[in-house]
């Protein structure tokens, strides 16, 4: 065979893209050690400081501080001053990294891309033989980084902006319904909703149980528990309460079986009641899909949504990039006549269903 012929800017260029993403990959192990020890806080609204004042500030060592600011200042996370020899923390940087109520907060995504490092061997063996890994066989840090990552962009557009797209729906939230948070994971859009709606009431089911404690403790801390209500159960057997709203958030795509999920749902469903479909952002060709965003969510698929809803029986695995036709369709085999696109995000789209 002929040996190909190398276009070596093209091989450099590829080259630079690689060790730009190993870069990044080294970058996001330290966001998390400046998140978990405060260094990114400390930072935040101080203006420049020395390693060694930061060092003082976090109580950590100055030899590792040191270090540390400059991997940030490499890839563009701090700013450097040389002629002081300080680092600094801008406000936009302090909204993305120390922020924990800000909608940007980013570093406790980085528990995700951990938990899927750890799970290698799970994956290599769903690989070899087809066969599944359910959410709760992950490593823990699966769980809290989706939720806790999730949290803040729900906390800056449920409410505001989603539910207000839909249909006449917070009319009846503010009337007083029944409402079902279906794969509700640890709560917090359950505790949203019920905090913004005092006279309906919630209820959140999830099929992993440490998820439902958590979801739970959430509920009690944030004031609402008298009306909020946690089930462990699968998404085709929760109480039938006729509810006025029910919700998939960004976890539909993760079912083994959508189809019996979305019918389920169409049975529960009050008379003039609404599904809330959040899903993440997708076209519905690849070629429309080839993206640093629909990277990200391929590769999340790959080893945790796919691999949970083949581990649910896999009648059809979804996965995170499913886009809005494949879900229309899902919807209409369930018994649903209307099916429509509420609104979008660079993250999600937030999709409409009644009968």
């Amino acid at each position: 065979m002929n040996a190909p012929i190398i276009d070596q800017t093209k091989l450099e260029a590829f080259v630079a893209q690689a060790v730009g993403d190993l870069s990044s990959a080294y970058g996001g192990v330290m966001v998390s050690l400046g998140n978990k020890l405060g260094l990114y806080q400390a930072m935040a609204g101080a203006g420049p400081l020395s390693a060694e004042e930061l060092a003082s500030r976090t109580g950590c060592a100055e030899r590792y501080v040191s270090e540390w600011l400059n991997a940030q200042a490499a890839g563009g996370y701090v700013g450097y001053h040389a002629v002081s020899d300080t680092y600094e923390l801008s406000p936009e940087q302090a909204m993305v990294l120390a922020d924990e109520e800000s909608p940007v907060f980013i570093p406790h995504a980085w528990q995700v891309p951990a938990s899927m490092w750890f799970d290698e061997e799970r994956t290599l063996e769903a690989f070899r033989t087809g066969k599944g890994v359910a959410w709760g066989d992950h490593d823990g840090r699966l769980q809290c980084g989706v939720a806790a990552f999730y949290r803040n962009g729900y906390r800056a557009s449920l409410v505001p902006e989603w539910l207000p797209a839909l249909e006449g729906v917070v009319e009846q939230l503010e009337a007083g319904i029944d409402v079902a948070d279906v794969g509700c994971g640890h709560g917090h859009s359950t505790v949203l909703m019920a905090q913004a709606f005092p006279r309906s009431r919630f209820h959140g089911f999830d099929a992993h149980a440490a998820s439902i404690d958590a979801a739970r403790r959430n509920a009690a801390a944030a004031g609402v528990a008298d009306r909020v209500s946690f089930e462990l159960t699968q998404a085709v057997n929760y109480p039938d309460r006729q509810y006025g709203l029910i919700c998939f958030f960004d976890c539909l795509h993760d079912m083994g079986d959508p189809i019996a999920a979305a019918r389920y749902a169409e049975q529960v469903l009050a008379p003039n009641g609404t599904v809330m479909l959040v899903e993440p952002y997708a076209q519905d060709k690849v070629e429309n899909n080839l993206s640093i965003v629909s990277r990200m969510y391929y590769a999340a698929s790959t080893t945790i949504c796919c691999a949970h809803a083949i581990s649910e029986g896999g009648q059809l695995v979804l996965g995170a990039q499913a886009g809005e036709a494949r879900l229309a369709e899902v919807f209409r085999k369930a018994g649903f006549a209307h099916f429509r696109r509420a609104a979008e995000t660079p993250f999600n789209l937030i999709l409409e269903a009644r009968r």
